[in-house]
């Protein structure tokens, strides 16, 4: 099969793929490209093909913490401890709190992953690592949890904390994760095909080089990276971040695209969860996110009203070759 050329560099910077789905929004126009099959041999890859978005799950959490602040039920600057149950609370040195904001810039001081869940992770860490990590190890967890450093005071990326930050929501709402992605930010979108759950029917299969491996799970951890969509659904919500006013949720999606600090030896700044960057008097904002078995790269330029999303049914690379190369076509897109 001869790919799209917009697909072109994207399949070759995706070895071991046998799907792959670009989606772009440029001036005024909406497409959606596809290349491949749901696995080696399977049915052809259409626009309704949903993909694990991995870390892209993080910008979704940012954004229901922001709806839910623009509806006064939490304050960005809210202590934790103001929603969670005393045994649910990791101890922050010296006093201090940790805020839902702290969680949704990675300043928390908590560690990259969960103590303890490499452990449970090993035996099958090249598959499914995150699967046997059930919400009561999450639980157990937090309360023998100490911060590294004290909250604010430096950008560390953190899994954990982003998985905090999903619990504290669900614990400020009575509202499951799965519920509140769906009445909060997927039912206000129109994103009919993102979910938060098992694997849907029409799901490309994940590999890991030629591999298939089985759909990820990470029952503990959902608000960190359990999301899955197709390309259409993240062009719209790529969509709403390009025009908040034509959305119901526009002062969330105002509040999440406001750099908040600047990421350390770079010129590049973090907002709620997203990333920020000034490139030839564009200002970018990204994303990108990864499981064992797939690739997300998410991206868009507000100035000129450029959005892409690009997906990949194969794990990611050491050199980040697929979402460099999607990054590279959302800047040459944009010009």
């Amino acid at each position: 099969m001869t790919p799209t050329p917009d697909l072109t560099g994207l399949v070759e910077a995706a070895p071991g793929a046998s799907a792959v789905t670009l989606a772009v929004a440029r001036g005024g126009t909406h497409d959606v490209y596809c290349y491949g099959r749901l696995s080696h041999g399977g049915r052809p890859n259409t626009p309704e093909t949903a993909y694990e978005i991995g870390s892209v799950t993080k910008t979704f959490t940012a954004l229901l913490l922001a709806e839910l602040a623009a509806q006064g039920r939490v304050g960005l600057h809210d202590p934790i401890d103001a929603h969670l149950p005393p045994q649910h609370r990791p101890t922050p040195p010296h006093g201090t709190r940790i805020t839902l904001l702290h969680l949704a810039t990675h300043t928390s001081g908590l560690p990259r992953l969960p103590p303890g869940l490499l452990a449970r992770a090993l035996p099958t860490y090249f598959t499914n690592p995150y699967a046997r990590y059930l919400t009561r190890h999450f639980h157990r967890d937090l309360r023998r949890t100490r911060t590294r450093r004290p909250p604010g005071s430096r950008l560390a990326y953190s899994n954990y904390g982003m998985a905090l930050l999903g619990h504290t929501l669900t614990q400020a709402t009575g509202a499951d994760y799965p519920a509140l992605l769906a009445e909060h930010l997927c039912r206000p979108l129109g994103l009919t095909s993102t979910t938060c759950g098992p694997a849907p029917v029409g799901q490309a299969t994940g590999h890991r080089g030629d591999k298939p491996l089985p759909p990820f799970e990470i029952p503990a951890l959902p608000a960190a990276g359990a999301v899955r969509s197709t390309g259409p659904d993240l062009l719209r919500y790529l969509q709403a971040l390009l025009t908040p006013a034509d959305t119901p949720m526009a002062a969330a999606l105002h509040t999440v695209q406001q750099p908040r600090l600047r990421v350390p030896r770079s010129q590049d700044r973090l907002c709620l969860a997203w990333n920020l960057r000034e490139a030839d008097g564009r200002t970018i904002l990204f994303h990108s996110g990864a499981t064992r078995g797939f690739t997300t790269f998410t991206g868009l330029c507000p100035q000129s009203g450029t959005a892409v999303a690009a997906l990949a049914n194969t794990g990611p690379r050491s050199d980040g070759r697929f979402v460099r190369t999607a990054y590279a076509l959302l800047k040459q897109l944009d010009t």
